[in-house]
């Protein structure tokens, strides 16, 4: 999208984010009330107004620093997580790994309908219209769709990281044995902490152009590209990555 200027960059970028963001959310809160939980209903989350959903930092602070650190290239987020209470379920640990699951799982979902959408649908319709006509009505749309595609892709890939707080983490502590899930639980604020440090330490070290050996961005790039790498050929066809 080199060609666009930067307000059109995040015309383009900015709604599929959102709402893949949103339904992740919305997907966690769905699920848990539908095994029990309905606190997220209680405290109106289960909506896709997305200012219920903003967080400061995921939803506004970063995906700004992502987007102009990369010129526009790269646009990244999240929304505020879901209120969850596992005692509400009557097996607290598969509760939580369902609900988990479900933020990934629609995202793929989304994924793989809008891929439908850009390859079945947009596609075939370009040689039925004038290339002018195209290029100002249906381009835009094909940018959209195919960025869709990328950033659900990425939001499912890495919310199945098993790194707390992502949702891999619920799956590992649902599968490890009670003592070892207790210590897997108790490691989890240190970790969350450590990463939002290095987050932090991350973004100050590109602001001011240093190299960072401890990169967090750089650190999920080397763990995901292979597998979006082979996820996003069968969506969107060809070498993408």
């Amino acid at each position: 999208m080199e060609e666009l200027h930067i307000i059109q960059k995040i015309v383009i970028m900015a709604p599929p984010l959102v709402f893949a963001v949103v339904l992740h959310e919305v997907a966690h809160g769905w699920v848990a009330d539908k095994l029990g939980d309905s606190t997220a209903r209680s405290m109106g989350r289960l909506t896709l107004n997305p200012i219920s959903h903003i967080d400061l930092f995921g939803t506004i602070i970063m995906p700004l620093f992502l987007f102009f650190a990369t010129n526009g290239r790269m646009l990244f987020g999240y929304a505020k997580p879901v209120p969850i209470n596992p005692y509400n379920f009557k097996d607290p640990k598969k509760g939580m790994a369902l609900s988990s699951l479900a933020g990934p799982g629609i995202n793929m979902v989304m994924a793989i309908v809008f891929s439908f959408l850009l390859r079945g649908v947009i596609s075939p319709l370009e040689d039925m219209f004038p290339k002018q006509s195209w290029d100002v009505i249906a381009l835009p749309i094909t940018l959209m769709l195919g960025y869709g595609v990328l950033i659900n892709v990425v939001l499912a890939v890495l919310n199945m990281i098993p790194i707390p707080p992502l949702d891999g983490s619920r799956i590992v502590y649902w599968l490890l044995p009670d003592k070892q899930a207790a210590m897997y639980y108790r490691l989890e604020p240190f970790i969350i902490k450590g990463f939002m440090y290095l987050i932090v330490l991350d973004i100050i070290l590109n602001m001011l152009h240093v190299n960072n050996i401890f990169s967090v961005f750089g650190f999920l790039s080397m763990l995901m590209t292979p597998i979006l790498r082979v996820i996003l050929s069968l969506l969107l066809g060809g070498n993408i990555m």
